[in-house]
């Protein structure tokens, strides 16, 4: 942690620096390729190998947004490290070739590896969008997991995702950028947090986030999110009870693990049975879609058993 803003956006800046992307002024840009429709997400953090750092476009037909993760304060790690190593041209190529079949390029920023209450939320967020800019990415995804702090400091991480919701969305224009959010499924269940988690997030800037990808995930015993009635409608923080509380229900992307290989603590439905579960919340007026967490236990086998015919 460092004392001033001024030396956090100089940290981050020159962990870009390192990898070619530099920092400069934000800037305009053409627009990113926003999906329409349900969102099939599939998120990609594990090396792929053969020189390839993104999974190819015949293992993930189905696939509309592909998430690399992660993007940290101090700099790209993982598969958003690989691609941001790229050439600019590679990347641009590689943007074009994604785009033209239908699906964007997204990096998620955070997972659990990283809590960044502590900075100040303006400076992380224009770091982040700079990057977005920088690298040819359509959008970025705001994977935020301070469990303990949203418990024991009510009100603080609701407003530190507020300011950096608000920043990003300055830098990166609604339109014309995808801006996501995966919060874990209990975060929208009244009561569980004193400052309202999820519930207050999208009360307060809602409007500006595209879509939530759900982690229905590592939640066992309670609420476990491992049949179809506790995903969809027994659980105060179910799909249906969501909308409930006041979330637009076609922005609730549920997710759901590859295979148990992607979680620490449940949540896992084999992909038929899935499926039934996503018939169903269809039928009851939900069509957000589906994310997965990781390529490649989740492809296009996965994400075709899953949607069967439910969005035909």
């Amino acid at each position: 942690m460092f004392s001033t803003s001024f030396s956090r956006l100089f940290t981050l800046c020159s962990a870009l620096a390192s990898l070619g992307v530099g920092y400069a002024a934000p800037h305009a840009r053409a627009a990113g390729h926003l999906p329409s429709g349900p969102k099939f997400v599939v998120y990609t953090d594990s090396a792929i190998g053969g020189g390839a750092v993104l999974p190819p476009l015949d293992q993930i037909q189905g696939f509309n947004v592909v998430n690399l993760a992660f993007l940290l304060t101090t700099g790209p790690a993982d598969q958003a490290k690989n691609w941001a190593a790229l050439p600019a041209a590679q990347r641009q190529t590689l943007k074009q070739q994604y785009n033209a079949a239908g699906v964007s390029l997204v990096v998620s920023a955070f997972g659990e590896t990283e809590h960044p209450t502590s900075q100040d939320p303006t400076t992380v967020a224009n770091g982040l969008a700079q990057f977005v800019l920088n690298t040819d990415l359509d959008g970025i995804d705001v994977d935020y997991e301070e469990f303990e702090l949203v418990v024991q400091q009510p009100g603080v991480g609701e407003a530190w995702l507020t300011t950096l919701t608000q920043t990003l969305r300055q830098q990166l224009p609604q339109g014309q950028f995808i801006l996501s959010h995966a919060p874990v499924g209990p975060w929208f269940s009244p009561g569980f947090c004193p400052g309202g988690c999820y519930l207050t997030v999208d009360k307060n800037v809602g409007a500006l986030i595209d879509w939530y990808n759900i982690q229905f995930y590592n939640q066992s015993p309670s609420p476990g999110y491992d049949d179809c009635d506790s995903l969809l409608n027994s659980t105060p923080s179910s799909v249906f009870a969501i909308e409930k509380s006041g979330v637009d229900v076609n922005k609730l992307v549920i997710g759901k693990p590859g295979t148990t290989a992607d979680i620490t603590n449940g949540g896992f439905i084999d992909p038929a049975t899935l499926a039934t579960c996503i018939k169903t919340a269809v039928a009851g007026g939900w069509k957000a879609g589906v994310m997965a967490f990781q390529f490649p236990h989740a492809d296009k086998t996965w994400i075709s058993t899953v949607k069967g015919s439910a969005f035909a």
